[in-house]
């Protein structure tokens, strides 16, 4: 299949955009009849007329059957803080820890619904965070010097 290349070096005429109903279920008759293959073989077997990265990305998000969707438990979201704190922003590690769950699925959801809510509390105490409680003349701390009270100085800075 000869792919010709328009001004901007992508192949023309590949479809972008949401994918329909049929080419879903040429994905899937696609991945059923051959299993586990090379992604950029898989949209000229399967009839599509997608890029590869496209057809791998709409198999592992959405139409895979290992795919768990719908909410997320409780146990889920408390896993998912526990190892945020621990690994940070690495989706596919924490995705790695919740079988049938995506990268992408625990991203959205951490930004979504937890990352408010995962902030440490705020202090509801008195005294606001920003406020200062003045300090007596001997419990300030001494100045520090900053070599400005050398001889050559003197009559720069009076």
């Amino acid at each position: 299949m000869e792919k010709r290349l328009s001004n901007d070096k992508k192949p023309a005429g590949l479809r972008r955009g949401a994918w329909t109903e049929e080419e879903d279920s040429r994905l899937r008759r696609c991945m059923e009849k051959y299993g586990a293959m090379k992604w950029c073989d898989l949209p000229s077997k399967a009839g599509l007329n997608r890029c590869r990265k496209s057809c791998r990305l709409r198999w592992l998000n959405y139409l895979s059957p290992t795919i768990k969707r719908g909410r997320f438990e409780e146990d889920e979201e408390d896993l998912i803080i526990r190892l945020h704190k621990l690994l940070g922003n690495r989706w596919s590690l924490i995705a790695g820890r919740l079988p049938g769950r995506t990268a992408n699925d625990i991203k959205n959801h951490w930004n979504t619904h937890l990352s408010k809510g995962a902030s440490p509390k705020k202090s509801h105490g008195t005294l606001k965070p920003y406020l200062k409680v003045p300090q007596k003349r001997s419990q300030r701390r001494p100045e520090r010097n900053l070599g400005l009270s050398s001889p050559d100085l003197g009559p720069l800075i009076q």
